[in-house]
């Protein structure tokens, strides 16, 4: 009589064990969520992905959640972030997410090489060295931490590099999905115009998302393509930080550098879904509730992001590559309002 192989008959087991280690931190977020999406219905201007992590930051830093929450937190920040974008794909069709992205190519273009100058630069005025002013120029220019754990095969930093490079990219997330509708008002920017400014200047894709739809629907819908177009150029970025490391050590830029490592696959995905949606197999009366759905899935992965928030470790990272982030962050910002003012899309 044969039996099952081992890992075979493990395999439930294990899927069990995850499950049950996510389910604790994973109903916290969702629970803080629901009350954010409520609260975000009152507080139209301000919304839920923002009530979200600053519910969650407040929480976080407020008392010491236990460790067996961190499980599903960090599920919910990450994997959860990418179902809320691949939802959006079913109300967005292949026509305007194509569209939006060849009109946004431009200003990311623009965007991207500001930040890398301006990392160099400010990098070699403030004396922070290579390996970090790469690593928080890719973060601002790109997609934040994304970017910067795609590179990081890549360099190979020191690790405590990487932790100052995230943390410094997390706090200047936090600030402008606060400050970033509130200018956009004080500008007078049109849907289309915040959704380019939020697409092009801010770093991590929940950041985004959380500051385009406290704007408004439009704002936040293209937002997120223009996000996504810019996270895409992650791939080329690698390629020539891989060819340069290669030139540097005499040698290829390290035997784990994979394009399929690095490549954000919830972008195909959400292409899949605006090409299902555009073939008609979405019905018009199931369009609002996809979206709807999408926007409490991304109001529940800020609310991870700002459970995931460490003020002190934010505080404790030193005050160089936080000018240094600051400046990146600022140059950026400025330099995607003037290209837009200069080819008349405010």
């Amino acid at each position: 009589m044969s039996h099952p192989p081992a890992a075979a008959a493990d395999a439930p087991a294990s899927v069990v064990h995850h499950l049950a280690a996510r389910l604790p931190g994973l109903l916290l977020t969702v629970l803080i969520a629901a009350a954010a999406f409520a609260l975000g219905r009152r507080f139209t201007l301000i919304g839920g992905p923002v009530i979200g992590i600053v519910l969650g930051i407040v929480i976080a830093n407020a008392i010491s959640l236990p460790t067996r929450l961190r499980p599903g937190i960090q599920f919910a920040s990450r994997q959860v972030l990418q179902w809320s974008i691949i939802a959006l794909g079913f109300g967005l069709s292949l026509d305007q997410v194509a569209r939006t992205g060849l009109q946004s190519l431009s200003v990311t273009l623009v965007t991207m090489s500001v930040a890398f100058v301006a990392a160099w630069a400010l990098g070699r005025w403030l004396r922070v060295h290579d390996d970090l002013k790469i690593l928080i120029g890719v973060g601002t220019a790109i997609c934040g931490g994304s970017a910067i754990a795609a590179v990081t095969p890549i360099l190979r930093p020191d690790e405590h590099d990487t932790a100052f490079a995230i943390s410094t990219i997390f706090l200047f997330n936090l600030v402008a999905v606060l400050l970033f509708p509130l200018l956009g008002h004080l500008l007078h920017l049109s849907d289309l115009g915040f959704g380019m400014w939020a697409g092009t200047a801010i770093n991590d894709t929940s950041s985004v998302v959380a500051a385009g739809y406290s704007y408004s629907r439009a704002a936040g819908d293209f937002a997120t393509i223009v996000k996504l177009t810019r996270a895409t150029l992650i791939i080329p970025v690698c390629i020539v930080l891989a060819i340069a490391v290669a030139v540097r050590e005499k040698r290829r830029g390290g035997g784990d550098f994979r394009l399929s490592r690095i490549f954000p696959w919830f972008i195909a995905w959400f292409l899949v879904a605006s090409a299902v949606r555009s073939a008609g197999f979405v019905p018009a009366a199931l369009q609002a509730p996809l979206h709807e759905a999408a926007e409490f899935l991304i109001v529940v992965a800020l609310t991870a992001v700002g459970l995931s928030a460490n003020l002190r470790r934010m505080a404790s990272t030193g005050m160089r590559p936080i000018l240094l982030g600051l400046g990146v962050w600022v140059a950026v910002s400025v330099s995607s309002l003037l290209v837009q003012l200069a080819i008349g899309q405010m």
